[in-house]
């Protein structure tokens, strides 16, 4: 089992930023893959990024391209999204993921763990 822990929501203004961190504990080994989701109200949970434990190679969905960018920390068993240029659209529940092995990491199917969730508001 993976524990993760979400933290940095919060509201923003337009063009803002804000950084999520997600801590992992439990049963990580270097095989592991973190990523972020998000769910916007009345939508499905969409990806957004993710990141290969070892190697630190990224995937990134198209709408959040050039504009978040997903980190880690691996003393610390952390995970960050930052968030710059946010829009109103980015409105959402972020949730963390982890897994192994993913088939397609931007399958919601493919991840096995998750966080609770932390709110990000984007309005002015």
């Amino acid at each position: 089992q993976v524990q993760l822990v979400e933290s940095g929501g919060g509201l923003v203004q337009p063009g803002g930023s804000l950084r999520l961190s997600c801590v992992a504990s439990g049963r990580t080994h270097s095989a592991l893959v973190m990523g972020w989701f998000r769910q916007a109200p009345g939508k499905e949970r969409e990806f957004v990024a993710s990141i290969w434990w070892t190697g630190g190679a990224t995937d990134y969905a198209d709408s959040v391209k050039g504009r978040f960018t997903i980190s880690k920390d691996n003393a610390k068993n952390t995970v960050f999204l930052q968030m710059n240029s946010l829009k109103p659209e980015d409105t959402a529940v972020y949730y963390c993921a982890a897994t192994y092995y993913p088939s397609n990491v931007h399958y919601e199917t493919s991840w096995a763990y998750w966080g609770q969730g932390t709110q990000v508001t984007v309005s002015s």
